[in-house]
């Protein structure tokens, strides 16, 4: 999205993070006539907060700007077809572009963007690193299509990955672990120093075999570096109490503070 923006060369401005009166604001300094698009995400995978998709679409109307919705962590996670966010909260008839991954809950490689005929057949006659792209190989091509068929009428995954992700935050909880609450199915473990995160992340995969990676700066400020798990529907609850003892063992060996019941 932003390497998107930098090379349309078009005027950008930056709101304040999931702020619609901000970015209210900020529209009403343009005239009616000026062309927007608001570009956001639902789902964000550093946080795991959900944006205000509906107040969003609000000011988007207000103003007469196009929305434009990164659904990357949501799409076959949330919504009765595995739709995202903006499926769940009943709001697809207010996004004019949504973004989707292929890989992530369904499985293969690739991404797409939905939106209306006319405005993806301008995106696919003028978007240079569309034009320039080669097209997904065909066992790819169907191993996504099965994959979305599939998470089209199967509640079972996402079911199941609730139920994941709502024991790794238990777990964490009576081991005093600190993580970030938040809306989604990203569990973000805060290590809060770089060299501990990477440490961890390193002891984590070569001596328990479990893969968590870590996040430093610049992708999050820094003395908040984490570690970023996101449990999976397959996750036993074998593999969730080996990854917390794991996690537990090397805190300790850390020295990292635990939150106090």
């Amino acid at each position: 999205m932003i390497e998107g923006i930098r090379h349309s060369k078009a005027e950008k401005r930056i709101f304040k993070h999931n702020d619609p009166k901000d970015l209210d604001r900020q529209l009403s300094e343009l005239g009616r006539e000026v062309p927007k698009i608001i570009a956001f995400e639902s789902v964000y995978s550093m946080d795991g907060d959900i944006a205000p998709i509906a107040a969003i679409c609000d000011v988007a109307d207000k103003h007469h700007a196009l929305t434009y919705l990164d659904e990357v962590h949501a799409v076959g996670m949330y919504g009765p077809r595995g739709g995202g966010l903006a499926e769940r909260e009943g709001l697809m008839h207010g996004i004019s572009i949504i973004e989707g991954t292929l890989a992530k809950a369904f499985g293969v490689v690739g991404g797409y963007i939905t939106g209306s005929a006319a405005l993806c057949d301008f995106i696919r006659s003028f978007g240079s690193g569309f034009i320039f792209t080669t097209s997904l190989p065909p066992h790819v091509a169907a191993g996504a299509l099965t994959a979305v068929r599939h998470l089209k009428t199967s509640n079972v995954e996402r079911e199941l990955q609730r139920d994941r992700v709502a024991k790794v935050r238990t777990r964490l909880d009576k081991l005093g672990i600190p993580y970030m609450p938040n809306p989604s199915h990203i569990v973000p473990v805060m290590v809060g120093d770089a060299a501990k995160c990477k440490w961890i992340s390193d002891m984590l995969l070569d001596d328990y075999g479990v893969y968590v990676q870590p996040i430093n700066y610049p992708t999050v400020p820094r003395k908040t570096e984490r570690l970023r798990i996101t449990p999976s529907p397959l996750h036993t609850d074998a593999d969730i109490d080996h990854l917390i003892n794991a996690l537990s063992e090397l805190w300790s060996r850390c020295a990292l503070a635990r939150a106090v019941a």
